[in-house]
């Protein structure tokens, strides 16, 4: 059986936030729009197929843009169907630095990758690995404006909501308890709730550290 898509005229993610032109293309409201529709995606993939679809290997190589800047998750060649009946595991597949540790929603660690990608401009492994290191203190005092892919210019107060949201819900996404995860039907919903006040000032005084 073959899966055809639709030519996607933008490439891969991957591919635009490496290029610098095609980044600054994916603006603050850009970035957020496309977290948003990865979640959908495998929210949809994980609750809504009959059987559920792990798709274990989410990287940004992975998710095609069109001429619009959409997101689509494309690459199944490493996705599972899974039997909920059944006690059986799969072995793992995926790309290196989006695995999750553990096998368990290791989708839903991906995303977190993925969307912490998407904000930062680039791969967060370095960052991951000093977060679970002697340095963890240290890192979870920086403030959220310094992981901020420096290209883009400043966001607004609207876009700081959206970034501090996607930054949230990214790191809860990399926790290392994978039961502590949350499902990505919860995440999708989250992502559709109408945005409210900020409880947090904003990303120039909000530490990682108050959003884990």
């Amino acid at each position: 059986m073959f899966l055809i898509n639709e030519y996607m005229e933008r490439g891969s993610l991957f591919c635009a936030l490496r290029d610098d032109t095609q980044a600054l293309e994916l603006y603050w409201s850009k970035r957020v729009a496309i977290v948003k529709s990865i979640a959908h995606a495998l929210s949809y993939m994980h609750h809504d197929c009959t059987p559920p679809i792990v798709h274990r290997d989410i990287s940004s190589n992975n998710i095609l843009l069109n001429s619009e800047m959409e997101a689509f998750v494309a690459d199944f060649g490493a996705s599972r169907l899974l039997n909920p009946d059944s006690s059986n595991r799969t072995m793992v597949a995926g790309t290196y630095g989006y695995i999750a540790p553990v096998i368990e929603k290791c989708d839903v660690y991906s995303f977190g990758v993925v969307a912490l990608k998407i904000i930062t401009g680039s791969h967060p492994g370095d960052f991951l690995s000093l977060v679970t290191s002697s340095r963890a203190r240290y890192m979870r005092s920086k403030m959220l404006i310094e992981l901020l892919d420096k290209r883009l210019p400043h966001p607004t107060r609207r876009q700081e909501h959206d970034i501090i949201l996607v930054l949230s819900k990214a790191f809860a996404c990399l926790c290392s308890n994978p039961k502590s995860r949350p499902s990505m039907l919860t995440l999708s919903l989250e992502f559709l709730q109408t945005p409210r006040t900020l409880t947090i000032d904003s990303i120039y005084t909000t530490s990682i550290e108050d959003v884990c």
